[in-house]
């Protein structure tokens, strides 16, 4: 992601610009003390991403991120501030993330998650997921994942080319793109449109049949109704 570091404080920009530098996919392209400026280099260089601070002089944080939505292509924006009274404005402007400083660097790589989740959702983008392996990282489109399974810290997705392991949640998936992923057990989600049917077991239990796998995830009951009414067309 290229990101803007916009505070009107050195030391606030410093240490950001730092925690940043241990954070995978996150290259800072400019580093300014106010909105005027963030604003100029948003109309060139088209960040995916600003860290804002909010109460600045000149042009604050909440007046930067409501000239920024208007633009063709406007950039996500993770409010840093130290006053936790700004936070109902800010998610009124729809911010993916509000960071208290001192900023810890946990709660860093979660903001920027978000905005990568938010950004693989913006229409026109083309949908993927972002896995890791060592040093390595690879895009996977959404268009070619069947069905993703979580297991303690990762979840494993199950694609066209083999299986990859990201560290999104279900959870954070299923609300990114609930047109895309359906689910089917609290471990599980499937690829609507990958969906052939259900099959109902022996035992009992009921299973998915999916498109590209010969693996059938097994459906929960609290899941069932809804898997029935997509397999229908009732959804």
């Amino acid at each position: 992601m290229k990101i803007i570091i916009v505070d009107d404080e050195p030391l606030a920009r410093a240490r950001l610009e730092a925690l940043l530098g241990e954070c995978e996919d996150a290259a800072v392209i400019a580093s300014v003390s106010d909105g005027e400026a963030a604003l100029a280099i948003c109309m060139q260089a088209q960040p995916d991403l600003l860290l804002l601070d909010i109460n600045m002089p000149g042009m604050d944080g909440t007046a930067l991120a409501q000239r920024l939505a208007r633009l063709p292509r406007p950039p996500q924006v993770v409010f840093c501030t130290a006053y936790e009274q700004f936070a109902p404005r800010a998610f009124e402007l729809g911010v993916v993330d509000y960071l208290l400083k001192p900023v810890r660097l946990e709660r860093l790589r979660e903001a920027l998650q978000r905005a990568r989740l938010r950004i693989d959702a913006a229409p026109g983008a083309a949908p993927a997921l972002t896995a890791r392996s060592r040093d390595e990282e690879r895009r996977i489109p959404l268009a070619e994942v069947i069905f993703l399974v979580a297991d303690e810290k990762y979840v494993t997705v199950h694609h066209d080319h083999g299986e990859a392991l990201i560290e999104d949640s279900l959870r954070q998936l299923e609300q990114a793109w609930p047109e895309h992923l359906l689910r089917v057990h609290r471990n599980c989600l499937v690829a609507s449109a990958r969906l052939l049917g259900i099959r109902t077991l022996d035992d009992g239990r009921s299973v998915v049949r999916l498109a590209g796998t010969e693996q059938t995830p097994e459906v929960s009951r609290r899941s069932l109704p809804a898997v029935r009414r997509h397999v229908r067309g009732d959804t």
